[in-house]
């Protein structure tokens, strides 16, 4: 199926005289007529639900739905898009291990990285697009297990080369993980580029209506984890299982739901997949027009006195464009805008107190248009320095841009920037 019709009817089918929707399965536990089916689930031997921390029939079909949009061979529903980053990362590291990430992530992501999991004994190594791949490679050593970037950065807007990176990593025989928030499947699919497991926070785009927040990491089955003991050595924490050769291509979203899910209890409720699927049927039709209405926000701006820049890969000047002409559904740039204003934060916050519209929220990425000043909330805990490199200035405002009409949405726009 294409695309747009697995967002519609992929993961769930009602048979003959059952729910036309997918129905909440909202109970903890699953009832079995013999211990010994039982057992084998334990075992790992027959498909089915034991326990809700662990899967559920209503969650298994969200799964399902996003790993075909993905065309992965897995996927595992989380409690929030910052749970599926943590997971994604130790599923395959430990204390004493590093990986390489970008520092132009969300920051907190960031802050996940370069703080708590160093507490744990795992370093996170920053780097920019701007420098080489020799330079990369000076950073990497036998205990580097991962690269890890975002598709379309938050906020910055880069994007991230997926093909060069993809190279790079598998060179050196490690995997490359891509959070797709703010692109979606539906943008870009990470996995036809060379890239190895995708995480989204389906808060955002997937979500769309701002109701539940969740997240999603997707197995694409290629990647060869010969290399990583975790992976292709017993497990004594279930019964010695070898995931690698008991689960083959499905053996990285096999541990990270056995072992992790279990122990770290990340787990969404029936209810919250259930709206995530409900939002997931309308994907398509959303991103398209959050796309066109953030294109003519982005050249209205441009053309704007009292805007100092404008960043948006959709425009033909943007210095992101060729990529996302290269990665992007027709260039297709999501409906995230980033400007400034002039006189620097204090312009940046006038604007925002003078929208009508247009409300300032700890969120991107819903139908209605939001508006955030990055600096002093969402990467409030980061450094000076940390913020250049992230590329979140003084004057940055995110422009979350929804799905009203792109006519209001100026004239709110205009009006407020009068005030600056």
């Amino acid at each position: 199926m294409k695309k747009e019709t697995i967002c519609v009817q992929s993961g769930y089918k009602g048979g003959n005289g059952e729910a036309r929707v997918l129905p909440i399965y909202q109970s903890t536990t699953y009832s079995y007529d013999s211990s010994e089916e039982l057992a084998k689930l334990f075992d790992l031997t027959k498909e089915g639900h034991m326990y809700s921390r662990i899967s559920n029939p209503t969650v298994e079909c969200v799964e399902k739905k996003v790993a075909e949009l993905e065309s992965g061979v897995g996927a595992m529903m989380t409690s929030s898009g910052q749970s599926a980053s943590l997971i994604s990362v130790i599923n395959i590291t430990s204390s004493g291990e590093n990986f390489i990430c970008f520092s132009n992530l969300y920051g907190g992501t960031t802050n996940l990285f370069a703080v708590t999991l160093k507490k744990l004994g795992i370093e996170a190594r920053f780097i920019t697009y701007d420098m080489s791949d020799e330079e990369i490679e000076e950073l990497i050593d036998e205990k580097t297990r991962l690269f890890f970037g975002e598709t379309i950065a938050n906020p910055s807007l880069e994007i991230l080369d997926i093909e060069r990176y993809a190279a790079l990593a598998h060179r050196h025989g490690i995997p490359l993980i891509v959070d797709n928030t703010f692109a979606t499947p539906f943008l870009c699919r990470p996995f036809e580029h060379g890239a190895d497991i995708v995480v989204h926070s389906t808060s955002k785009y997937m979500d769309g209506h701002a109701e539940v927040v969740g997240g999603m990491i997707v197995d694409s089955g290629t990647f060869d984890w010969s290399g990583y003991p975790c992976l292709n050595e017993p497990d004594e924490s279930y019964h010695g299982v070898i995931y690698t050769r008991n689960f083959g291509k499905a053996a990285y979203i096999t541990k990270a739901r056995t072992q992790l899910m279990r122990d770290l209890g990340s787990t969404p409720s029936p209810f919250s997949a259930f709206l995530l699927n409900n939002g997931l049927e309308t994907l398509h039709l959303r991103m398209e027009r959050h796309s066109s209405n953030a294109l003519a926000v982005a050249k209205h701006l441009k053309e704007h006195e009292k805007v100092l820049w404008v960043s948006y890969p959709g425009l033909e000047d943007d210095s992101q464009h060729a990529l996302a002409m290269k990665y992007l559904d027709n260039g297709m740039s999501s409906g995230v805008v980033s400007f400034g204003t002039v006189n620097g934060k204090e312009g940046a916050t006038r604007f925002m107190d003078s929208l009508k519209l247009a409300r300032i929220c700890v969120h991107v990425a819903d139908l209605r248009t939001c508006v955030l000043h990055p600096a002093s909330t969402t990467h409030r805990q980061l450094s000076d320095e940390q913020l250049e490199k992230a590329g979140v200035k003084p004057e940055f405002i995110r422009f979350s841009t929804g799905i009203e009409n792109i006519e209001d949405i100026i004239a709110d726009i205009d009006q407020a920037l009068e005030r600056v």
